[in-house]
C-alpha cells in the first residue's frame, strides 16, 4: 500500500473536524509515524500533507491563512455537484465555461449552503439526514430524480432535565392511535441560484425525488428577484404542492461566509449570528400528506442502504424514546 493510501486511511482517525483545533505539521508527523508500519522521513510526510490538502477528495485540509491541518468536511455528493455546475453553465456560459477554478468556486458555495441548511434545519427542530451514497460519483444519473439531497425529520419533543431530546410520548400515542406517523418527513433539494433556464428541472426533479415523503421542499440560497419567474414558480407550486423557499444569500455573500468546516463547528453565538444573516422567504408552502407513500418508500429502500439507515434511525428513536444523533 502506498503512503498516500495509508494516509487516506489513517488521517480521519487523527485529524480534528474543527479547524480551531487544527494540528500543526510537526505534531501531525509524529502522530502519523506512530501508526505507520514503515519508516517515512519527516520531509516525505510533510510533502504529502501539503499535496493532499490541495486535493478536495482527500481527508486532510489546511487552515486558511493560518497553520495546522484538520479533517476535511464531507464533500457535496458528486451528482448534485455536477448538476449545479451544469445549471450554472446553462445560465452563465461566459462565467464558467471550462474554467476549473470557477467550477471549484461554485462548488465551494454549494457546500457552504449545505452547511447553512443543516444549521437552519437543526435550529428549527428539523433533523437533517444527508444522502451521499445515492448521489456519489458513478451512481446512476437517474438517482437525481429518485433521491433528495437530504431529508428533514420533525419530531414531537418534550423537555428533558438531562438535556436529551426526549420524544413526547403522549403526542406520539395520539398520532399512532389515529393511524398517523409519529413524525413528519420531508425531502429537500438544494440549489444556490434560480434561473429561467433551469427552474423547471429543479422543480420537477425535487417533486420526483420527494414522492415517497410527506412533502417536498426546494431550497434556493439566492433570493429570486424576477417577478415573472416567481409567478411561474408559484403557479407550479399551486398545481403540484411543492414548497419553495429562498434564503436571501447572494453568491457574493456565500463567498464572504467562513469555510464549511467553520460553519459546521460554529459555537452557539456564531450560529445565531449566521441565522440572523438569512432572509428566509417562503415562496410557496408544501402540501403535506398525512401519510408516507410506503410503496414508493419500499422501492427506494431496495436500492439504497441510506434509505434503510434513515428508517432504522427513526425506529431506534421511537424505541428509545429520544432523538439520537444521526451522524
Amino acid at each position: 500500500m502506498s503512503l498516500r493510501q495509508n494516509l487516506n486511511n489513517l488521517l480521519p482517525e487523527i485529524l480534528p473536524s474543527d479547524p480551531r483545533e487544527a494540528i500543526k505539521g510537526t505534531e501531525l508527523i509524529s502522530l502519523v509515524q506512530m501508526k505507520l508500519d514503515e519508516n517515512y522521513s519527516d520531509a516525505s510526510l510533510r510533502y504529502h500533507f501539503s499535496i493532499m490538502s490541495c486535493d478536495p477528495a482527500s481527508p486532510i485540509a489546511k487552515v486558511e491563512r493560518g497553520q495546522g491541518y484538520y479533517l476535511r468536511t464531507s464533500q457535496v455528493p458528486a451528482l448534485s455537484s455536477a448538476q449545479e455546475l451544469l445549471s450554472l453553465r446553462q445560465g452563465q456560459l461566459d462565467v464558467v465555461g471550462n474554467d476549473l477554478e470557477a467550477s471549484n468556486h461554485q462548488l465551494n458555495r454549494l457546500q457552504k449552503f449545505h452547511a447553512i441548511v443543516k444549521l437552519y434545519s437543526e435550529r428549527h427542530g428539523l433533523f437533517p439526514f444527508v444522502f451521499r451514497e445515492a448521489l456519489k460519483q458513478g451512481a446512476p444519473l437517474g438517482n437525481l430524480w429518485r433521491f433528495p439531497d437530504l431529508a428533514q425529520v420533525e419530531w414531537e419533543l418534550s423537555s428533558a432535565d438531562d438535556g436529551e431530546l426526549t420524544l413526547d410520548q403522549q403526542s406520539i400515542a395520539i398520532k399512532q392511535s389515529q393511524g398517523l406517523p409519529p413524525y413528519t418527513l420531508r425531502a429537500v433539494r438544494l440549489r444556490t441560484f434560480c434561473s429561467v433556464e433551469t427552474f423547471r428541472e429543479d422543480f420537477f426533479q425535487t417533486l420526483s425525488s420527494s414522492m415517497w415523503a410527506q412533502s417536498g421542499q426546494l431550497y434556493y440560497a439566492c433570493a429570486i428577484e424576477d417577478e415573472a419567474l416567481l409567478e411561474n414558480i408559484r403557479s407550479l407550486s399551486t398545481k403540484f404542492g411543492l414548497g419553495v423557499t429562498t434564503f436571501g444569500l447572494s453568491l457574493e455573500s456565500l463567498d464572504d461566509l467562513p469555510s464549511t468546516a467553520h460553519l459546521l463547528n460554529a459555537n452557539s453565538r456564531e450560529k445565531e449570528a449566521l441565522m440572523e444573516r438569512l432572509k428566509v422567504n417562503v415562496i410557496s408552502s408544501p402540501v403535506q400528506s398525512s401519510h408516507l407513500d410506503w410503496k414508493s418508500v419500499n422501492l427506494v429502500k431496495n436500492d439504497s442502504h441510506e434509505m434503510q439507515e434513515l428508517f432504522e434511525w427513526i425506529q431506534g428513536c421511537l424505541k428509545d424514546g429520544y432523538v439520537a444523533p444521526i451522524d
